[in-house]
C-alpha cells in the first residue's frame, strides 16, 4: 500500500488530466469560423491594398502630391522697351506675390499680414476663408516689404518673384509706350503691338513642401523662363520730351482742348517723337479717362487745310501744266463754281504758283485742281498715302478718307486741292512732307528698331511721288510760306532756314462746319539746305486771341524744330544777319 501512494505522489500531470475545463471538447465550427474571419480580414486588407496601389493609384497619388508637392511657374522678365540711344522707356521692376496656405495660418499671422500687406482684416479672412489649399494674397508687393515679412517666419506664406511695370517717361511718352495690366499682358500703345515679343518664355519649378509650407525640395530639374526681348524705338527721349513740353505750353496758352506733334526723321520716315496732350502717366492709372488715352496723331482724322496744298501744285508741275512762276488770276478775292463761292483771306489779285502757296490762296488751287483730271487727283493722292493705313505696327492707326473720284463733283474737286472733304491723320500729313524734304521720295513711317541691325523694321526704301526738281521747287515755296509776307513767320527758327505750310480749318461737327471751332496745323521741315526733320503740329479748338495756323501752330513748330536740331548737333544753314 505504501508502495501504491508512492507511485501516485510522483505524477505531476495526474491533476491537469482531472481538470474539467481541458477534458471538455470545443465545437469544431467555432474553430474553422475563427480561421475564416482571419483570412477575410488578411483578404480585405490585400483588396484595400490593391485597390489603393493599383486601381485608384493615380487618384491616390493626385492626392498626395496635392498636400506636399506644388508645381510653381517661374515667370519670365517681360522685355523692355528703350529709345534708340538704349534710354529706358518701359522696365519690369522686381516684385513679389504673396500665397498661403490658409490650413497652416495660424491666428496671430492675420495682425501683421493685414498690416504688412496693406489688406482689411475682413478682406484678409474672406481670402483665406473656404477650402482652397493655396491662394494669393497680393501681387506686385514690393522688395521691403516682401523682406519685412520673411523676418517674421510666418508659417503658411510662400512669396514668389514676380515684376511691376514701370514707365520713367511718364506722361510725355505715354501714347507710344502703353501700358499693361495687372497680368502684364500689353493693353495699349508698342506695349500692346509688341506684346509676344515682350512676353518671354515662363519656366516651371515641381517642389516638395512640409507641412508649414516651406519648400525643402524639388522634384525635377528646373526649367529656366527665357525673358522677353528688348525692343528699340525709333524715337528719340529727348526730343519727345520736348515735342510733349512745348505742346502742353501751346494748349494752355492758347487755352485749346487737344494737340498733337509728330517729329519725323526726313532721310528715312523714323518717328523721333509722337506726342499729345491730354496725356496720362502710365505708373499711375487710378483715374485714367478716355479722353486721355486717345492718341490723337495716329487715331484721329480731319480735314488737313492749306497742309495739303503743297500736293496738287507739285501735281500740276509734274503735268506739265504750270511752271512755279506761272500766273494765276485769283481777284477779286472770290470765285464762283456752280452755286459755290470760293473766297480768299483778300484779293491777292495775279498771282505766280510760288506765291499761290506763299499766301495760301484758296482760289489759285482750286483753279489748279480744275484744270487737272479728277482721277490724275486722286491716283496721286493714293501715292502718297492719303485714304490708306500707314504700314506702322501699332494699335489704331487710321487710314483717313479720300471718297472715290468717280462721285466728285467740280466742287468737290476744287475744295480737295485746299484741304477740305478728304481726312487724314497728323501721322500721315508728316508722312506726305517727307517727299519734299527729299527728292521727291516718300519714306513710309516706322516706329521700331530692328535689334540686329539698328536699322528700321521697315524694309520700305521709300517711293518716288513726285521728280526731284519740283521736290525742290516745293521746298523754295514752303520756305517763301515762313519769310517776309508768308503765312508762317511765326514758326521761324534762330540760326536756320526753315520751309513749312500753314492750315486752319474749320471743325465739322455733324453734317455741317462749326462757327469759329477750328484745327490749327502746321507742316515744315529743317534746315531746308538739307532737310534733317519733318514736324507736324496740330492744335485742337484753340480758344485764345488767334486760331489761325501760322499763329497757334507755328510757334510749337519753332520750339521743337529748333529744340531737335540742337539736340541732334545739326549746324546751323542760315545767314549771318
Amino acid at each position: 500500500m505504501t508502495q501504491k501512494k508512492k507511485s501516485q505522489s510522483h505524477d505531476p500531470y495526474a491533476p491537469v488530466a482531472k481538470n474539467q475545463l481541458l477534458a471538455a471538447r470545443l465545437p469544431m465550427w467555432r474553430s474553422k469560423l475563427v480561421v475564416v474571419l482571419m483570412f477575410a480580414a488578411f483578404a480585405s486588407l490585400a483588396a484595400r491594398a490593391f485597390w489603393i496601389q493599383v486601381v485608384n493609384q493615380d487618384f491616390y497619388v493626385d492626392q498626395g502630391q496635392k498636400r506636399y508637392q506644388r508645381t510653381l511657374e517661374l515667370d519670365a522678365t517681360r522685355g523692355r522697351i528703350v529709345d534708340r540711344n538704349g534710354s529706358m522707356l518701359a522696365v519690369s521692376l522686381a516684385t513679389y506675390e504673396i500665397w498661403a496656405s490658409p490650413k497652416l495660418i495660424d491666428e496671430s499671422a492675420f495682425a501683421p499680414l493685414s498690416k504688412l500687406l496693406d489688406l482689411p482684416p475682413e478682406e484678409l479672412r474672406r481670402r483665406l476663408g473656404g477650402d482652397k489649399t493655396f491662394v494669393l494674397l497680393k501681387r506686385q508687393v514690393d522688395a521691403d516689404t516682401a523682406g519685412h515679412l520673411s523676418k517674421l517666419g510666418l508659417a503658411g506664406i510662400t512669396q514668389i518673384a514676380d515684376s511691376k511695370r514701370f514707365y520713367p517717361e511718364g506722361e510725355s511718352a505715354a501714347h507710344v509706350v502703353g501700358f499693361t495690366d495687372i497680368e502684364d499682358n500689353g493693353q495699349e500703345g508698342v506695349e500692346l503691338a509688341a506684346n509676344e515679343q515682350l512676353l518671354g518664355v515662363p519656366g516651371q519649378r515641381e517642389v516638395i513642401r512640409d507641412r508649414l509650407g516651406r519648400v525643402v525640395s524639388e522634384t525635377r530639374p528646373l526649367v529656366p523662363a527665357q525673358n522677353g526681348d528688348t525692343i528699340h524705338l525709333t524715337i528719340d527721349r529727348r526730343i519727345q520730351q520736348l515735342a510733349y513740353a512745348q505742346l502742353k505750353d501751346a494748349i494752355a496758352r492758347n487755352h485749346a482742348e487737344a494737340g498733337s506733334v509728330v517729329v519725323l526723321d526726313a532721310r528715312n520716315g523714323e518717328i523721333l517723337a509722337l506726342a499729345n496732350y491730354p496725356s496720362f502717366d502710365p505708373n499711375d492709372r487710378a483715374r485714367l479717362t478716355g479722353r486721355q488715352l486717345r492718341n490723337r496723331a495716329v487715331v484721329d482724322t480731319f480735314e488737313p487745310g492749306s497742309t495739303i496744298k503743297p500736293v496738287v501744285v507739285a501735281l500740276s508741275i509734274d503735268e506739265g501744266k504750270v511752271r512755279p512762276q506761272s500766273i494765276i488770276d485769283t481777284a477779286p478775292g472770290w470765285y464762283k463754281i456752280g452755286p459755290a463761292v470760293i473766297h480768299d483771306t483778300s484779293n491777292h489779285g495775279a498771282m505766280t504758283v510760288a506765291e499761290a502757296v506763299q499766301k495760301s490762296s484758296n482760289i489759285a488751287l482750286a483753279k489748279l485742281a480744275l484744270n487737272l483730271p479728277a482721277e490724275t487727283i486722286w491716283s496721286k493722292y493714293q501715292e502718297y498715302g492719303l485714304g490708306l493705313r500707314p504700314e506702322l505696327t501699332f494699335p489704331g492707326v487710321a487710314s483717313g478718307k479720300v471718297r472715290p473720284y468717280k462721285r466728285w463733283r467740280p466742287i468737290e474737286q476744287a475744295t480737295m486741292a485746299y484741304g477740305y472733304g478728304l481726312s487724314t491723320s497728323l501721322l500721315q500729313l508728316a508722312q506726305v512732307y517727307t517727299a519734299y524734304a527729299g527728292d521727291g521720295t516718300m519714306h513710309r513711317v516706322s516706329l521700331v528698331h530692328d535689334s540686329a541691325n539698328g536699322a528700321a523694321q521697315s524694309a520700305d526704301k521709300g517711293h518716288a511721288v513726285t521728280t526731284p526738281a519740283t521736290a525742290r521747287a516745293i521746298r523754295s515755296m514752303l520756305e517763301m510760306a515762313t519769310g517776309i509776307g508768308g503765312t508762317g513767320r511765326a514758326a521761324t527758327v534762330a540760326g536756320y532756314r526753315i520751309g513749312g505750310k500753314t492750315g486752319t480749318a474749320r471743325k465739322q461737327i455733324g453734317a455741317t462746319y462749326a462757327k469759329n471751332r477750328y484745327r490749327a496745323l502746321f507742316v515744315g521741315m529743317a534746315p531746308m539746305s538739307d532737310p534733317r526733320l519733318v514736324v507736324a503740329v496740330m492744335i485742337d479748338d484753340p480758344a485764345g486771341k488767334s486760331f489761325y495756323g501760322g499763329t497757334v501752330a507755328g510757334p510749337v513748330f519753332s520750339g521743337v524744330t529748333g529744340g531737335a536740331l540742337q539736340l541732334l548737333g545739326v549746324p546751323p544753314d542760315a545767314p549771318e544777319t
